[in-house]
C-alpha cells in the first residue's frame, strides 16, 4: 500500500535515489526529454493564439480565416493522432515521437515563410501532423515509466512544460515584433524542434520492461493493481482488442466529455490576446501578457491538481476542474475592461486547464489496460480535436459577423457546464 503520508519533497527526493546496481533510474531521463518536447510542441500549438494577431494583420486575413489555420493544424492532428497512438503500442514510442519531432520542426521553419491563406493552412497542416507523436505518444510513455499510483505526479512535471512554452512565446513575441517580425516566432520554435530530434533518438526507450527495470515507483511484489489507499486497480477489460474499447460506453462519455471541455477552453485560449488587444483596446504587450500568465499558471495547476488525482481519483478531479473553468468562462463575461481582474480570471482559468488535457489522458490508464493505453489516448483525440476545430470557427464567424466575442464566449460557458454532466455519469466497472 503506497503511504499516503509521504511529502512532495519525499517523493522528489526519491527521484534521485539510485537504482539496484549504482544506476540511475531510466525514467527521469525519458520524463526530462518529454518535457522539452512538450515545451517545443505546445509553444507551437498555444503560440499561435498569441502570433494570431500580428499574422492576420500583416497578411490581412480576418478572424475566421485566422481560426482555419489553426483548423488545418488540427484536422490533420485528429486524423492522424489515433494511428500514431496505435504505433506507439506497436512499434514503441522512441521512433514515432522522433519521426514526428522531424516533421514538426521543418514545417514550422516553413510556416514563418507564409504569404497566403492556402500556405499558412498547408505548412501548419503539416506541423499538426508532426504533433500527432507529442502527445499521445508521450503521455503514454511516462505513464509506463511510473507506477501507477505516482502517474499524476509524473504527469504534472511533464505538463509544467506546456504552460511554460505558453508563457515564453507570451513573454518573447513582443520582443521578436519589436525587433524583427512575427515570421521569426515560428523560425526560432522550428530550430528548437530540429535540435530536439537526435537527442530523442538517442536517449529514449520506450518501455521499462525491456530496459530491464521496474516503472520509478513500483517495488517488489507491485504492480499495475496498486492503486492509492491499496485499492487495486480495476480489471475493466480482460480483452485488449480494440473492439473492446469501441463497445465500451465509457470511451464514449469520456470523449464527449473531453470534446465538450476543449469546445470551452480553446474558445477564448486561441482568441483571448485578440479579445484583449481588439476588443478590450489594450496594447500588445498588455495583451500578450494574458499568454505569460495564463502559461505561468499552468505549470502551478498540473504541479496541484495532477499529483492531487492521485488520490481522489481521476474522475472526481475532473468534475471539479471543470466546474472551476465553467465559472471563469463565466466571469470573463461580466468583465468590463479591467485588466487586473481579467488577468486573475484567465490565471484561475489556467490552473485547471493545464491538468485538463493530461487528466483526460491518465483516464485511459485508469479505465482501461495498460498495454492498450497508446490506442485509447489516441482514438479520444478527435473528440478533442473537433471540438477545438468547431470552436475556432464558430468564435470566427461570430466575432467577424458582430464585431464582439461576446456570443462564442457565452457558448464557451454552456460547453463547460456539459463537459461536467457527461464525465458525471461514467462508472467503473469490475469485471
Amino acid at each position: 500500500m503506497p503511504d499516503k503520508s509521504k511529502s512532495f519533497l519525499t517523493i522528489l527526493r526519491g527521484a534521485f535515489a539510485l537504482k539496484g546496481g549504482g544506476k540511475f533510474h531510466w525514467a527521469w531521463v525519458i520524463l526530462a526529454i518529454c518535457f522539452v518536447d512538450l515545451f517545443v510542441n505546445y509553444s507551437v500549438r498555444l503560440g499561435y493564439g498569441v502570433v494570431l494577431p500580428e499574422m492576420i494583420r500583416n497578411l490581412d486575413f480576418g478572424r475566421a480565416a485566422g481560426g482555419s489555420i489553426y483548423n488545418a493544424y488540427l484536422f490533420t492532428y485528429i486524423l492522424v493522432t489515433p494511428f500514431t497512438g496505435y504505433l506507439t503500442d506497436r512499434l514503441g514510442a522512441r521512433r514515432v515521437i522522433t519521426i514526428c519531432l522531424s516533421i514538426l520542426g521543418i514545417a514550422v521553419i516553413f510556416m514563418g515563410t507564409a504569404d497566403s491563406l492556402w500556405s499558412a493552412c498547408l505548412y501548419f497542416g503539416l506541423a499538426g501532423l508532426g504533433a500527432t507523436g507529442l502527445w499521445a505518444p508521450i503521455i503514454t510513455l511516462v505513464q509506463r515509466w511510473f507506477a501507477f499510483h505516482r502517474r499524476g505526479f509524473a504527469l504534472g512535471i511533464l505538463s509544467s512544460g506546456f504552460g511554460l512554452g505558453f508563457a515564453t512565446i507570451g513573454a518573447v513575441f513582443p520582443w521578436i515584433v519589436k525587433h524583427f517580425d512575427w515570421r521569426y516566432a515560428w523560425f526560432s520554435l522550428g530550430a528548437m524542434a530540429v535540435g530536439m530530434v537526435a537527442i530523442n533518438a538517442v536517449f529514449l526507450r520506450s518501455d521499462p520492461g525491456v530496459a530491464g527495470v521496474r516503472p520509478w515507483g513500483e517495488k517488489p511484489g507491485q504492480g499495475e493493481a496498486d492503486k492509492p489507499g491499496g485499492r487495486p486497480e480495476p480489471t475493466v477489460l480482460q480483452s485488449t482488442t480494440i473492439g473492446a474499447v469501441f463497445k465500451d460506453h465509457r470511451f464514449y462519455l469520456i470523449g464527449s466529455s473531453y470534446f465538450a471541455i476543449a469546445y470551452a477552453l480553446y474558445g477564448i485560449t486561441t482568441f483571448m490576446v485578440d479579445y484583449a488587444k481588439y476588443q478590450l483596446n489594450l496594447p500588445l504587450e498588455q495583451a500578450s501578457t494574458l499568454a505569460t500568465i495564463h502559461g505561468i499558471c499552468q505549470v502551478a495547476g498540473v504541479l496541484t491538481v495532477l499529483p492531487l488525482s492521485d488520490y481522489i481519483g481521476r474522475k472526481k478531479t475532473i468534475i471539479i476542474s471543470n466546474t472551476i473553468i465553467s465559472v471563469c468562462l463565466a466571469s470573463i463575461l461580466l468583465i468590463s475592461e479591467s485588466i487586473l481582474v481579467l488577468y486573475l480570471v484567465i490565471g484561475c482559468l489556467a490552473v485547471f486547464y493545464g491538468a485538463t488535457f493530461p487528466i483526460y489522458g491518465a483516464c485511459a490508464g485508469d479505465y482501461f489496460p495498460r498495454e492498450i493505453m497508446g490506442t485509447v489516448i489516441g482514438a479520444w483525440t478527435p473528440f478533442y480535436g473537433f471540438g477545438a476545430i468547431l470552436t475556432h470557427w464558430i468564435t470566427g464567424l461570430l466575432r467577424d459577423a458582430t464585431g464582439v466575442y461576446n456570443h462564442a464566449f457565452i457558448i464557451n460557458v454552456v460547453m463547460g457546464a456539459l463537459a461536467i454532466v457527461l464525465i458525471s455519469v461514467v462508472r467503473k466497472k469490475r469485471n
